[in-house]
């Protein structure tokens, strides 16, 4: 554990993001029980896939008063080979990260205040700029509700609302300097939560992010349930979910990327890290939705394959988190995982690379990390499952990472932005 430690603190020192916090080197919770913060739903209802480490033997999660557990940006900014915060301009030239979550959080900005103020990351303010201003160096943090205005907003929730400073601390690790647009949907329902992306399209987002999930059904593919993710120029990322091997919506959509999820450690290799699949990433070949026209070559599915790409989502591997709303007694810091983690971390990812727009013109939605293939890390390890009962060995990397596309993390995780 020592060398482990050792060899964070090192990395951490020569991240792209050097000028974060890196005195405090993250603590990595391997074997702690974890645990969905979102029970599961009914058909039509969406589950945040967002899973929280508790401590050994106990009911309470694994929480302190001051950052000691998880990956933090100058982590994820070494292993995702992200680019170095600018001085004087935005990092994503004013790019728009919008996150999509159920219910309300009250406690957003003064959560993700706490967070960036941890790691010296630019601080959010409310208010939007005008360009005639200065000093474009810090984020700027809006919530709306799912109709697009700022009230009324929904009812709070402690679960969706770990959810949702889960989210914006990843969008803040990954991209600084983006500014970020919280919308809200009454409940978790497909309809307000599709009601609420519409919201983010509609307000400029240049990228949206969805970490949530449902079962696939027929209904998928009808317009009323299909329309909100359908937004040409605009990089809408998915959480692959959490229960392993299978199939959740909106991540089959065609319009969407959908986001796999790693485990991640450090590694005394040129990278400096290493990844496998995690076993808890959704993946599967979506049973109503026809295969992509950019996955024709690949496996020998007949539908749309799930996922398209990855970033680190195991618990045990997992990532730090302010949230005051759901913790008590003033130990703020946790610990999360789950493709809820990967999720953001893609949508940033797009931001910096400033090609969302690319998306509506040669190439198409969730298509430009497959022509791009020189900017992702393969993941070549791992499983999340066993798919043998279900398709024929030629197809079990629907279910087991191998070299090239595999189901669990997809074409692999971002190696700089050059795939997005």
């Amino acid at each position: 554990m020592k060398k482990r430690l050792l060899l964070s603190v090192v990395l951490a020192l020569i991240s792209p993001l050097s000028l974060f916090t890196t005195a405090d080197a993250a603590h990595l919770p391997f074997g702690k029980p974890t645990k969905g913060v979102c029970s599961r739903q009914k058909d039509g209802v969406a589950n945040c896939s967002a899973h929280i480490v508790y401590e050994d033997g106990s009911k309470k999660p694994l929480a302190t008063a001051s950052f000691a557990n998880g990956y933090k940006p100058a982590d994820l900014a070494s292993a995702y080979k992200l680019p170095a915060l600018p001085t004087g301009a935005f990092a994503s030239n004013g790019q728009t990260v919008a996150i999509v979550d159920a219910y309300n959080n009250p406690n957003t900005a003064s959560d993700v205040l706490a967070y960036r103020k941890q790691f010296n990351l630019p601080i959010c303010s409310t208010a939007n700029p005008t360009p005639s201003v200065a000093d474009q160096t810090s984020c700027f943090f809006t919530k709306l509700n799912q109709k697009g205005a700022a009230l009324p907003l929904p009812a709070s929730n402690t679960s969706w609302g770990q959810e949702i400073d889960l989210d914006l601390d990843m969008v803040s690790a990954s991209c600084p300097s983006c500014k970020i647009l919280l919308v809200e949907s009454n409940s978790s329902s497909f309809a307000d939560l599709g009601s609420a992306v519409n919201a983010a399209a509609a307000a400029g987002a240049n990228a949206i992010s969805n970490s949530y999930g449902g079962s696939e059904s027929s209904s998928e593919t009808a317009a009323a349930m299909a329309a909100p993710y359908n937004h040409p120029g605009i990089a809408v990322t998915v959480s692959t979910g959490d229960s392993g091997y299978g199939v959740e919506f909106p991540a089959s959509s065609p319009y969407v990327t959908a986001v796999g999820g790693t485990s991640l450690t450090a590694a005394s290799n040129t990278r400096g890290w290493t990844e496998a699949a995690w076993n808890g990433a959704g993946s599967g070949c979506s049973t109503y939705v026809a295969k992509l026209t950019w996955q024709k070559q690949i496996g020998t599915c007949s539908k749309r394959m799930v996922a398209d790409v990855s970033a680190v989502a195991n618990p045990n591997t997992g990532v730090a988190v302010y949230d005051s709303y759901g913790s008590t007694g003033g130990a703020n810091w946790l610990v999360f995982g789950g493709t809820s983690v990967a999720s953001p971390i893609v949508a940033g990812v797009y931001a910096l690379a400033g090609n969302a727009g690319a998306t509506s013109k040669s190439l198409k939605y969730g298509e430009y990390p497959y022509a791009h293939l020189g900017g992702l890390y393969d993941v070549s390890s791992g499983s999340n499952g066993n798919c043998t009962s279900f398709f024929s060995r030629s197809n079990l990397a629907l279910c087991t990472s191998a070299a090239g596309y595999d189901g669990p993390t997809g074409l692999g995780s971002p190696n700089g932005t050059s795939a997005f």
